[in-house]
């Protein structure tokens, strides 16, 4: 049986649109690829398919669309197993112990995106921002971004991801190859790495990833950078595509059966909504102004 569609939605400049970049490479999945610009308007999206989400990157497997990376990195491994010959985002341990699914899933989302990820995003060179990409980002957060502020509390910013280093250096001592002493890298290993190799890619960095300092979490992130690059070495590059004929494909795709995500009556009465009503949700941090319909009534 043929595997429907995947088309990734993303831009070069995202940290996140990378991190599910090298979950699609760990895994090996076959895709294909639109790349948008930085801002809105992107017509590819909100024209084409109807999202008005603003947040990149956007998966589509099939007729159905994800977004936020936990949910696609979640979906990627259920609809890819290893069963069918995919690797897994959740090796299991050189030791023959299973897997830390649960806490490999709390270290991806709540400490890498949450935790590491906003300091990291403060070593950006914000005085060579454009004006147009604070204004957009700005708009985003709900609040003005200040640019000499950034600058004052980028001290701070290295501080705090200097701590966390030292924490991976740690959990690395025992010269382990990857985070959780897997056979293969975890989605621990590439939620982490991808916030600190986009941090490690700036000018004045030099310092917090010094090889005499963090020896063990300087040669993981060079260990990861290779697998990936022999990972990709090996497979197909994925195709560009219009967003015109991305979107035809997807619109035409098959989905597959809601039955697979359920209805929890119980989650759902402590929301206050129940099966069948129309609700709109926005993320908790930022963007919270843009909204996304979505029908509850699909959840059977």
């Amino acid at each position: 049986m043929s595997i429907p569609p995947v088309i990734l939605y993303r831009y070069d400049a995202s940290p996140f649109s990378h991190k599910i970049d090298n979950a699609l490479t760990v895994k090996g999945v076959p895709h294909e690829k639109v790349n948008v610009v930085p801002m809105l308007p992107r017509p590819e999206i909100t024209d084409a398919l109807g999202i008005t989400y603003r947040r990149i990157p956007i998966l589509a497997i099939g007729n159905d669309v994800y977004c936020d990376t936990s949910l696609i990195t979640s979906v990627l491994e259920r609809r890819f197993p290893t069963s069918k010959g995919y690797r897994s985002l959740f090796p299991a341990r050189k030791n023959g112990g299973s897997a830390d699914t649960g806490l490999v899933k709390a270290i991806s989302n709540f400490y890498a995106d949450r935790v590491l990820f906003a300091p990291a995003s403060s070593l950006l060179p914000w005085d060579k921002i454009p004006e147009s990409f604070l204004k957009d980002r700005s708009a985003l957060r709900g609040s003005p971004l200040d640019r000499k502020a950034i600058a004052a509390a980028r001290p701070l910013s290295e501080t705090f991801l200097s701590s966390n280093i030292l924490l991976i250096e740690e959990q690395l001592s025992d010269s382990r190859d990857w985070l959780f002493d897997t056979e293969s890298p975890s989605l621990a290993d590439i939620s982490i790495h991808f916030v600190f190799a986009w941090a490690r890619s700036f000018k004045g960095t030099e310092s917090l990833f010094d090889s005499s300092k963090n020896p063990h979490t300087v040669k993981w992130l060079d260990r990861m950078n290779d697998f990936l690059k022999k990972q990709r070495a090996s497979q197909k590059v994925p195709t560009k595509l219009h967003g015109a004929d991305a979107a035809s494909r997807i619109v035409s795709g098959s989905h597959e059966s809601y039955d697979i995500v359920g209805f929890e009556a119980l989650e759902a009465s402590r929301l206050g909504v129940k099966l069948g009503d129309i609700v709109q949700i926005a993320p908790e941090d930022t963007g919270k102004l843009i909204l996304i319909q979505y029908y509850a009534s699909r959840l059977k």
